[in-house]
Order: C-alpha cells, then structure tokens, then sequence
C-alpha cells in the first residue's frame, strides 16, 4: 500500500510503525538538471523556435515543482500562439515566468503621476540596495508596470546558481533589500508610503528565522526557540509558533529582531544616500520607459559605489 502526504510531520506516530507505512520516499524539488529534464520532457508537446534554451530556464526556476515547470511551458505556448507565432520563442518563455512569478501585467491600472514616481523610486531603491548585498540573486529587470492582485512594480532577481545554504550576511543582505523601497522613499520624499507593507513582513519573518530557528544571535545564542515543524495532530493550530519562553526571553527574542531589521534599513539608507545620484539617473530612466533590464539596466548597477569605497 502506497500513500502520499505533504505534512509528514502531522502523520500519527501508529501509521509509521514497522509492517505499516514504515519506509519514506522523499520526492523534493527538482534541482537544476533535473528541473532541465521536466522542460525537455513537457516542451516535447510544443513546437520550440531555434533560440530557445531550456538550461537558462532551468536557471531562473529554483524552487519550481514539476506541475510549476509544465504550467510555465503551457503558458510559453499560449503566448506565442496569442502573438501568431508558429513556434515558441526564448521571450515566450521569459514572459510566461514573470506571469507566474509575479502576474499577469495590468496595463488597465493606471496610476497617477506622484503614485508613479514612488512606486519608481521604490524599486529602484531594491536594485540599488540589491546589486551590492549578497544571497539575492542578480538583478536582471526593473519595472513600474503593475502586475498581479497588488503588485503596482516590481524588481526581478534571478539566481545564478542552486543554493542550499545562507551564511548570516547573506540573510542581512536580503533583509536590507527588502527594505530598499521603503528606504528610497524616505531618502527622496522624507515620508513612507503603504506600498512597503509586503516588504516589512517578509523581512521580519527572516529577522525572527534568524533569531528563533538559525540561532543567528550572540545575546541569546545557539539555541531554537521556534518549533519548528512539530506534529499538529489533534492540534487546533492555535498554539504560540514558538516554544515556551519566559517573558524576558520573549522580550529579548523581539529586540534582537528589531536590532537586525533596523540595521539592515540603516545600511539601505547609506547606500542609497551614497548613490543618489545614480538613484535619480536610473529612476528617471524608469518612469522614461517603464522598464529597465538587460544591457542597459547591467550597465547602470554597475556604477553602484559600495559604502567603503564612497569618500566622505
């Protein structure tokens, strides 16, 4: 008897016991070659123009499922038959991962000029911020176009590379990343905007994994204070996600927290205060355009100054 869970470890400790389910298949996520394999299997079914080049796919796909990997080849097909072409083109693909990485583009949502300034100078504060921090990914494009439920621009980073493992800067970088926008915003406004929202939340998550899970603090040290992924069998899912702590754990726990996500925004206000230049350069550029990528976007993240190189 076969079965299959995406929670084993909710599965009731009875079902486990040797002569019941007693041996465990891991099936993960593909990694990089394999993720290639899924494409040449699915893309079999589709006609594929002569640039089309499933390794740089597989690159920019990490974390994608088999069922995500053949979506993204339906969705490659369904764009080049939209645009009447007889075989599907590398910039079918291209598009059909944006599509399902951050949405479909909604032209329809027009927004009124001072909202499309900020919004440009938001994302182009994380492209600034994240061509110099590590643990990211490159950053490959820049756009003001709205795409999906909310999102009014977005700022795409692809990996270079599977990675699984981050060393401590690795996690701060991409804390002070997220935290680029809302930084942009103050450094040429003085004021912050709602837009940062999905940003604070995100950064926060990874300050509390840092601190609770990865025992990434020197005040409370190498230990978990998260539970990790513990059985919720006949558990209402109400309980504290982390363990049972003192008050001044709890206390300490937070400040720690607070401590990293702070000084990840102070390090993305300096960069961006060191760059500000190149923040106006490359903003007005994107309100020009509305997109920036490939050569040229290369070409301007290739002037970002780090700190320790800006005279004072």
């Amino acid at each position: 008897m076969l079965a299959a869970t995406n929670r084993p470890e909710s599965l009731d400790a009875a079902l486990l016991r040797p002569g019941r389910f007693d041996r465990q298949v891991l099936v993960d996520r593909p990694d990089l070659s394999g993720r290639e394999a899924i494409l040449n299997i699915h893309s079999q079914k589709v006609k594929l123009g002569p640039d089309i080049d499933l390794k740089a796919i597989a690159t920019r796909t990490p974390g994608f499922s088999g069922a995500d990997l053949a979506n993204l080849v339906n969705e490659a097909a369904l764009l080049a038959a939209r645009n009447r072409r007889l075989a599907v083109a590398q910039e079918d693909f291209l598009e059909a991962f944006e599509r399902v990485v951050a949405g479909l583009e909604k032209k329809s949502r027009v927004l009124n000029e001072k909202e499309k300034t900020i919004v440009a100078y938001h994302e182009v504060g994380h492209a600034i911020v994240g061509a110099l921090m590590t643990g990211g990914g490159e950053v490959a494009k820049i756009s003001i176009v709205p795409r999906g439920m909310a999102a009014l621009g977005y700022t795409l980073q692809l990996p270079t590379e599977d990675r699984f493992l981050l060393d401590e800067s690795e996690l701060r970088g991409q804390i002070a990343t997220l935290l680029g926008g809302r930084s942009a915003e103050e450094v040429v406004f003085g004021s912050i905007t709602t837009g940062a929202s999905n940003d604070l939340q995100r950064a926060t998550d990874l300050a509390e994994r840092m601190v609770t899970t990865y025992g990434m603090s020197k005040v409370l040290g190498p230990l978990a204070y998260d539970r990790g992924q513990q059985a919720m069998f006949l558990n209402d899912g109400m309980g504290n996600a982390r363990r049972a702590v003192s008050a001044q754990t709890a206390e300490a726990i937070d400040q720690e927290v607070k401590e990293i996500v702070e000084t990840a925004h102070q390090q993305a206000l300096d960069i961006l205060k060191a760059n500000r230049e190149l923040l106006e350069t490359i903003t007005q550029k994107l309100l020009e355009t509305e997109v920036v990528e490939g050569e040229q976007l290369h070409k301007f993240l290739s002037q970002v100054q780090p700190l320790d190189q800006v005279v004072a």
